[in-house]
């Protein structure tokens, strides 16, 4: 059995974890290292709980509580090359490297990471197993690839981005150099974006769809919700939604 959770999903701390078997790792961690227990509590872990730590990139709302965390708990920590170049990997209790796109597993899961386009180092998101079902994991990227399609395609779940509505993003306080920032190539998805994206995967498999690192300034749950449900067809409520404050209680895959 594969089921994963959110301890939180926005531009002020990411954190989630995944869980198979024995083993139960948290991709990311953006929060502080009370608040991080504090959200692990709500969902029924403890810090011992965490075999390891897995980081997408060095952007401080997903690697900022990091090493506090880490270090406090002794939990290893894994990254690419790129992510531990920006990031001072000497106040880690233990580093691990991987390819980014080289499969490798922990314990009970297997792990698929994949390169996106983002601005920092060398960012990647993730394909969990348990060897029966997959979950996609896909934020932090500003335009689809090829082999983005390919990774998430005939997903069992997936937990994807949905960072801003267009028309709300271009109307916005944003300043024009933010604006085009989040919005590029190397920024962030829009609802419009992540329905392209879905449009084009087999998912005939998919019971659970979560949207998640909505901007709190630039989409409404909704917005994100009726935008991926008129691609599946599906109901509103359907869609569940990963929030910045109360984070998204378990899903069970398959």
């Amino acid at each position: 059995m594969l089921r994963f959770s959110s301890l939180g999903s926005g531009s002020r701390g990411n954190a989630t974890l995944v869980e198979a078997g024995r083993s139960c790792v948290m991709v990311d961690c953006g929060f502080s290292c009370a608040e991080t227990q504090r959200r692990l509590s709500r969902l029924g872990k403890s810090p011992s709980d965490i075999d390891a730590i897995l980081v997408t990139h060095e952007h401080s709302d997903h690697i900022g509580g990091v090493a506090t965390f880490a270090r406090r708990h002794a939990i290893p920590v894994w990254m690419t090359a790129g992510t531990s170049v920006m990031h001072n990997a000497t106040d880690l209790p233990s580093l691990d490297w991987f390819d980014g796109q080289m499969s490798f597993a922990l314990g009970d899961l297997h792990i698929t990471p994949f390169p996106v386009p983002h601005d920092a180092r060398e960012p990647c998101q993730f394909v969990f197993s348990d060897g029966a079902v997959r979950l996609g994991i896909l934020t932090d990227t500003g335009s689809i690839t090829a082999h983005i399609q390919q990774q998430l395609t005939g997903c069992d779940a997936l937990l994807l981005e949905c960072n801003h509505d267009v028309a709300m993003l271009a109307a916005g306080l944003y300043p024009p150099s933010l604006k085009q920032r989040v919005g590029g190539s190397l920024g962030h998805l829009s609802n419009d974006q992540a329905a392209g994206l879905l449009s084009v995967l087999d998912t005939t498999r998919l019971t659970h769809l979560v949207a998640a690192h909505l901007s709190d300034k630039n989409n409404r749950p909704g917005l994100a919700r009726a935008t991926l449900a008129g691609v599946l067809g599906c109901e509103l409520d359907w869609i569940g939604v990963a929030d910045q404050t109360t984070g998204l209680d378990w899903r069970q895959v398959g």
